[in-house]
């Protein structure tokens, strides 16, 4: 697995993190809980196919810029900004967890900066009936078996590099964590139903049947909402970051119907 192309873009005047690789027409992805501290052999899987584009969120591995963020809607500008530096305005994207939530936001809001839509389990609502696992009320040494299926995929991706000697590596996860509360805690209900009716972009929705976190009568919930009728696709055997647990099916589901 070779390493991608790396760039820093400023976002609200913070570095954010961008990586490339592949070659086709272009594909954006924001990741999910925990962020990316390292590229993934679902984004290799991406890769072979299209021209995969990774900026990382404010506070997420790689990036700075999330202490400044202090409501839903600066979040929500400061995504449209990273998208647009990362040159993926106009342009297929996908996220997975609370990235996919505001993948979107994004389509929603400006339409026209998304030309379709894979989401991989999205936060951004809420059932009090059936309310999501809130990730960060949990024991840490619970967190990987909520993240994955199989809890040595959260594991390998949280894993500190070989000689790693120094504390930065543990506070880039913690900063990660804060950030992705500091926009969705709690419950992680950003009330995005209410902008879901005006996503146009072709949507798929991909959850995983042993998602423990986003219950996957949510998948029923955002095809309601939107006029534009998502496309479903359940992937076995994969927990809630689905593209860590079933890397190549979740890549071939995702470029397949983009294609």
């Amino acid at each position: 697995m070779s390493e991608p192309q790396t760039e820093t873009v400023e976002v609200n005047g913070f570095p954010c993190r961008v990586w490339r690789k592949g070659s086709g027409p272009k594909l954006g992805f924001l990741a999910g809980l925990g962020g990316l501290p390292r590229w993934t052999p679902f984004l290799d899987r991406l890769a072979e196919r299209r021209s995969v584009i990774v900026p990382s969120l404010p506070g997420y591995p790689g990036a700075l810029g999330h202490s400044v963020l202090d409501n839903h809607l600066d979040w929500l500008l400061a995504v449209r900004q990273l998208l647009a530096a990362a040159g993926l305005d106009g342009t297929d994207l996908a996220g997975s967890s609370v990235g996919a939530a505001f993948a979107a936001e994004m389509a929603a809001i400006w339409p026209g900066s998304v030309r379709r839509l894979a989401l991989i389990a999205p936060f951004g609502l809420f059932d009090e009936k059936d309310p999501p696992t809130d990730p960060w009320a949990q024991r840490n040494d619970a967190v990987a078996a909520l993240m994955c299926a199989d809890a040595a995929n959260w594991d390998a991706l949280k894993e500190p590099p070989p000689g790693t000697n120094s504390p930065d590596w543990a506070i880039e996860q913690t900063r990660a964590s804060e950030a992705a509360a500091r926009a969705f805690w709690p419950l992680g209900n950003t009330r995005l139903e209410k902008r879901l009716p005006f996503i146009t972009a072709p949507t798929l929705l991909i959850w995983g049947d042993a998602d423990q976190i986003m219950p996957q009568s949510y998948a029923a919930r955002f095809a309601s909402a939107m006029k534009t009728k998502p496309k479903l696709t359940v992937i076995p055997g994969a927990g809630h970051l689905a593209e860590l647990d079933k890397p190549n099916e979740v890549a071939a589901t995702i470029v397949e119907w983009m294609n």
